[in-house]
This record gives structure tokens, sequence and C-alpha cells, in this order.
């Protein structure tokens, strides 16, 4: 074996998780910005990994101050936020070819003009940059929702391992993981954008008398592009929250479909995708 038989693969390096709140303080009533922000960068780093020659290496540490330092010019949406970050590192350090920019901003519902509460779901974006194009998609993740009927499961393959019965009523729950894809990078509304997607994702949910999962997640992507033109891609992951009926006969009870046992694990995990007809090739990794 010689020194040309071994190289260096495909490598990125950032600073992973600053957390980060703004608090925009107008007269009358405040909003809160909790963001979560991860940062990765590429380009040719191949002196610090094979000498430890650090010249090209600008410091995780200088990008968690620039995620703050940006901060304090206002955070108009995460989407135009993480476009900005990974612009400038790309643009403005020239060992650096590729920026993704990860952030999750975790939503708080108003209860008074300065007080708040957690709410649920938590809003997503990634941003991907390599001087020339940028790739933008939105989601939202652990969006948990819930239908006590209108959901089925029957007709599936059997085999000697088999044991589940077939159902025509069943509690369907998910914990929603979606992200879509935007057909461009270009200015737009991002707020209205994420708000329109992600109720059409609940409403698709909520609509559909289900005989699968993958039947109600292809519902799902299916009504979000058809009503959001700049979208290109959705792509799911749906995990299954079983809840059982509960047998209380032991107890000489019945159980008219009331009383379930949600069950943690294991879990059916359906995943996949929609994608519009001729939509144009990211050109960047996105998933």
């Amino acid at each position: 074996m010689t020194d040309h038989d071994i190289r260096l693969g495909d490598n990125q390096y950032g600073k992973a998780e600053t957390r980060l709140v703004r608090v925009d303080r107008h007269d009358d009533r405040h909003e809160v910005t909790d963001l979560n922000v991860s940062t990765a960068l590429a380009g040719d780093l191949a002196a610090t990994h094979l000498t430890g020659d650090n010249a090209g290496v600008l410091p995780t540490d200088t990008q968690k101050n620039t995620v703050f330092a940006f901060a304090r010019d206002g955070i108009s949406s995460i989407e135009a936020f993480a476009l900005r970050l990974a612009r400038h590192f790309v643009d403005a350090t020239p060992t650096i070819h590729r920026a993704r920019v990860r952030i999750e901003q975790y939503s708080w519902a108003r209860v008074a003009d300065h007080s708040f509460v957690r709410d649920s779901g938590t809003r997503t974006t990634t941003v991907t940059y390599d001087g020339t194009a940028a790739t933008v998609v939105s989601g939202v993740d652990d969006l948990v929702v819930m239908n006590t009927t209108g959901s089925e499961f029957h007709g599936f393959h059997s085999d000697r391992y088999t044991t589940l019965p077939e159902t025509h009523d069943r509690i369907l729950a998910t914990a929603v993981r979606a992200d879509w894809r935007h057909a461009s990078a270009a200015d737009t509304d991002w707020n209205t954008s994420h708000r329109e997607a992600a109720r059409h994702l609940v409403e698709a949910f909520a609509d559909t008398h289900s005989l699968s999962l993958q039947q109600t997640l292809h519902a799902m992507g299916e009504r979000v592009l058809r009503h959001r033109e700049e979208l290109a891609e959705v792509r799911l992951s749906l995990p299954n929250k079983h809840h059982f009926l509960v047998d209380l006969s032991p107890f000489e009870l019945d159980n008219p479909g009331e009383v379930f046992f949600a069950a943690d694990r294991p879990y059916g995990l359906i995943e996949g995708g929609v994608v519009r007809d001729g939509a144009p090739d990211p050109g960047l990794a996105w998933w």
C-alpha cells in the first residue's frame, strides 16, 4: 500500500445547536424568537486534516458569534436569517465553498403582552449555499396529531408471523416531521408560506379517511403542493403512534372503543416524498 491508496473523503465542520433567544421590545408588547442554530461549512480544508495547518479554518466559535451578531439586526423569518448566514460564510471566507445552516424555531403562544407559554410543533429550515445556488427547505417537526376515527388498516399481506388483526376503525396518531423544498431561493413571504403549508398538512390529515398511514402521507404532501405553488417537493416522516384497545373482559367490563393503551415502542415508521412534476433538481443535497 502506498500513500496514493488513501485520500481524504468528504468533510465538513461547524457549530452545532447555538441557542438564541431574541426579544423584540415594542412599547405595548414583546415578541419572542427562540432558535436553535447549527452551521456546517465545507471547502478547501485538506490542510487542517492532513497537516494541522488551520489557516483556512473559520473557527466554530466565530460561527457562533456571527449568529448572535446577525440577530442584532432582527430576524424576520428563519429562512431569511439562514440565507443571510450561509451566504456570509461562503462569500466572506475564501476557503469555504459550501455552507449549510439548520434552524429550529420553538413556538411560544402569547398569554399576555409580555407572557408566553411553550406551544407545540417546531418550525424548521435548512439552507444550503455553494457560492452560486441556494436551496431553501422549510418544515415542521414533532407536530403531534390524532384522528380518533376515520382510519382503517386491512387487506395487508400475511405470513406465518403475522398476528396483527385487521381493523375497520382505529385511532390514527403521529408526530409529523415534514420538510418542503422551495422551487427558488428568491425572496418570498417565508412566514406566510410556512403557515399555509403547515395548515394544509394538518387539514389533509383531518380530512383524509385513511386506509393506511401511507395513504395519509401522500394526501398530506399532495395537498400542500396543490395549494402552494412556490414549493417543489414535500418529504414526510410519520411514526405511527399505536393505540391498542384494552381487553377489559377479565374484569367483566366491556370496552366499546373507549379505553386504549398508548404504546411507546416499537412503532411503525412511514416515510416518503411527494414531488411536483417538472420541479427543478436542486443540485444540492437537502435531505
